[in-house]
């Protein structure tokens, strides 16, 4: 059976990506979690993946790291993680691969951590670039493909790809339009999203370096998340 190395749901946005694609196609795999390390000591991640880094899929003697090669060697034997439409494939790969190099600001700025509420009180320049863009992207592939996903009427690797995004909006209650919107709270509504979001508000393991780089971008309202002594 396939493994897939990921880290703490809570924070793991690159984790995310190849866990709710697989998920949510029924592509079967068994989940190995490996908290992050200590800082200043070896990554533990090192003894799996050959970049040091999650998520990473184990098939056989066969290692894949990285989230986006993950995804092409899924859709080797799983026709159903791009659009069927050449079209639709062509503009999704696009897409995903903008997210995956891109958005650096969003990223900076707004870190994944789905258990906290955070007010952003005055947004970076930066950051209000990359939603602008974001919602621009998102309307562009709604609209061209008439589907409830941004290629179409079914979930591919271009929404997995997407989906550490839709955690970010809840959590920093980021501004978009009505469709982009109504296309993160499909996204959040999915089963395998609601049962990672389940599981990071369980967590108790905390990373200062997460936590500090999520409270240095705004006003903390709230932490959902489970404590360690409850």
């Amino acid at each position: 059976m396939l493994r897939l190395y990921i880290a703490n749901k809570n924070y793991s946005s690159w984790s995310l990506r190849p866990w709710v694609l697989m998920r949510q196609l029924g592509i079967e795999f068994e989940e190995m979690l490996v908290p992050f390390g200590d800082p200043g000591q070896p990554s533990p991640f090192h003894a799996f993946s050959p970049s040091g880094k999650v998520p990473c899929l184990v098939d056989g003697d066969t290692v894949v790291w990285e989230s986006l090669a993950i995804a092409e060697y899924l859709a080797e034997r799983e026709a159903r993680v791009w659009p069927a439409d050449r079209l639709a494939r062509a503009w999704a790969r696009c897409a995903a691969a903008e997210m995956h190099a891109g958005f650096s600001e969003l990223r900076n700025v707004c870190p994944m951590s789905c258990g906290v509420r955070v007010r952003i009180d005055t947004a970076p320049a930066g950051l209000a670039r990359d939603v602008a863009r974001l919602d621009e992207l998102w309307c562009e592939g709604l609209s061209r493909f008439g589907g409830e996903f941004l290629a179409g009427g079914a979930f591919t690797a271009v929404d997995a790809f997407f989906a550490p995004v839709a955690f970010r909006v809840q959590s920093y209650a980021l501004a978009l339009s009505a469709p982009a919107s109504d296309y993160v709270a499909r996204l959040l509504a999915l089963a395998p999203m609601q049962a990672w979001y389940a599981a990071a508000l369980e967590e108790t393991w905390r990373d200062e370096a997460h936590e500090a780089e999520a409270h240095s971008t705004g006003v903390l309202l709230a932490d959902l998340r489970r404590s360690a002594g409850a």
